[in-house]
């Protein structure tokens, strides 16, 4: 049975397919790897994920607090990203995969990452690249809005259908001067362009992978020779802030 997209029961439907296809588990359980090895580097404070509903980070990393804004069995606590439940300087880290551009009011969110994280605590996520192949795909074959030129906030209300794709690039690469400006215990220390070929090739959650599971390493043994090109081809890209360590 087919659930609206809003519907929690989509989410735990997103899961589902997503623990079964071996190729599209295996992108994951990379990107989880950076998060987990970039959390573990800080010591002090919690670990944090936001938007966890679809996903299967704990299996991985038990230490981290899951969240999301829908009441779902798979997370630890239910609330917003725009408020944070936690006391100032208590978080070593906050991870995100494919949620900040599903944030009504990022602002929001990252005064409320600068309050809550430790000294030296980082943000880390990844999300939708403006790369010329990300445009080329998000603008003709998903569902969701890419809107580079687009303003600095969504509509409310729909935690999944509603977003722009795009979010990430207008706060950290094209709106860059205006976010030193707001966040000034908040430092951008990467944006890294990846991914070029194996989502595509893993059908993500809606189509049959092209190829099987065993087959993962030799497709990311090909984007690694592509690597110099991740700017212009990139589909994701994973940004890492990070809390002044005086503060």
């Amino acid at each position: 049975m087919a659930f609206e997209l809003d519907d929690p029961r989509a989410t735990l439907a997103h899961r589902e397919i997503l623990l079964r296809k071996p190729f599209l588990k295996k992108i994951y359980m990379d990107w989880y790897r950076v998060f987990i090895n970039k959390s573990r580097c800080q010591k002090q404070g919690k670990y944090l994920e936001i938007g966890s509903g679809g996903g299967f980070l704990k299996d991985l990393f038990p230490e981290v607090i899951t969240s999301d804004v829908q009441e779902l069995l798979t997370v630890d606590r239910v609330f917003s990203a725009e408020q944070l439940p936690f006391d100032a300087n208590e978080l070593a880290s906050i991870m995100l995969l494919n949620v900040f551009h599903h944030i009504p009011n990022p602002h929001l969110f990252l005064q409320e990452a600068q309050r809550t994280l430790v000294a030296g605590g980082i943000v880390i996520m990844t999300e939708p690249a403006n790369s010329w192949l990300g445009r080329f795909i998000y603008k003709r074959f998903h569902h969701e809005p890419f809107d580079e030129n687009g303003g600095r906030a969504i509509a409310a209300g729909k935690p999944l259908s509603n977003s722009n794709q795009a979010l990430p690039y207008i706060y950290f690469e094209r709106d860059r001067e205006l976010f030193d400006k707001l966040y000034p215990h908040l430092q951008i220390r990467s944006i890294t362009y990846h991914s070029p070929l194996t989502y595509i090739v893993s059908g993500g959650v809606a189509r049959s992978a092209m190829l099987p599971g065993f087959m993962y390493g030799l497709v990311r043994a090909v984007e690694g020779l592509l690597s110099p090109f991740a700017r212009q081809l990139g589909l994701f890209c994973t940004i890492e802030l990070q809390k002044s360590p005086e503060r």
